[in-house]
């Protein structure tokens, strides 16, 4: 029978094992690229607009808005847009791009465009580092 500092220790162990496995998981799936500290100069028409910016391979495969203040219509009008433009792109190709920003929703394109721009040339540098 265990005693009650094995069975913590069974239990502590098997937390870790647990959570090296979660970490290797989403290192095999890529890099996300958070860009509401990076960024959080850059403004839209109601303020920032943090996005997740997901990178596989050096392929950028996923770009999710985060929760904002934009005007809803407006803002899914300029994401319709832009985000197309940069998936399946490497990061070098991604930040090349002159993309065209959405009639209607200028402010939100720009900061859009901006957040990713940041994001990349983010990712780039850190990228180099290693």
């Amino acid at each position: 029978m265990l005693t009650t500092m094995t069975k913590q220790s069974v239990a502590t162990c098997a937390l870790v094992a647990f959570m090296l496995c979660i970490a290797a998981f989403a290192e095999a799936k890529g890099k996300v690229i958070y860009t509401g500290e990076i960024a959080k100069k850059v403004q839209g028409y109601a303020g920032t607009t943090p996005l997740n910016i997901t990178i596989e391979d050096g392929i950028i495969t996923k770009i999710e808005a985060l929760p904002c203040n934009e005007t809803p219509k407006y803002y899914k009008r300029a994401q319709k847009a832009i985000f197309p433009q940069y998936i399946g792109k490497t990061v070098s190709q991604a930040l090349k791009i002159k993309p065209d920003a959405a009639t209607g929703a200028t402010y939100s394109s720009k900061a859009l465009i901006s957040n990713i721009k940041i994001g990349l040339n983010n990712y780039k540098k850190s990228a180099k580092k290693k």
